[in-house]
């Protein structure tokens, strides 16, 4: 698999925000398809329309969420309908399942000032329940 067999392919995205002391902050999905593949700037994933959201306006663009350009953190997703109600994601047959932790490596910054953050691909295929 290539960077470039992304484009276009559907993906469900679980994220996982950990602490400098190693204690989980928080856990997230979303869902989408890559939209662009840049091999320095990172895949550009255009996130699925929640239910219930309003229509997007006309000129409006679509929600972008932007990975790092790595191939370790993709797995074959198994086919089935992924629902996360707390999350609002509802796909059927993503093509892939994208796991990443970030990993906070400063912790004397107020939040969302000059805060630095690592992304390390999860090596091994997601259980899903």
């Amino acid at each position: 698999m290539t960077l470039d067999d992304l484009l276009n392919k559907t993906c469900l995205i679980g994220l996982t925000y950990i602490a400098v002391n190693g204690d989980v902050l928080k856990q997230t999905q979303l869902a989408g398809t890559v939209v662009k593949i840049d091999e320095e700037e990172g895949l550009s994933v255009e996130l699925m329309k929640i239910k219930g959201q309003k229509p997007q306006a006309e000129g409006e663009k679509p929600a972008i969420f932007h990975l790092p350009p790595l191939l370790e953190a993709w797995f074959v997703a198994t086919p089935g309908h992924y629902k996360n109600e707390e999350h609002k994601v509802d796909i059927i047959d993503p093509d892939y399942f994208v796991t990443w932790d970030i990993v906070k490596k400063k912790d004397d910054t107020e939040e969302g000032v000059n805060e630095w953050w690592e992304w390390h691909p999860r090596l091994s295929s997601p259980s899903v329940n």
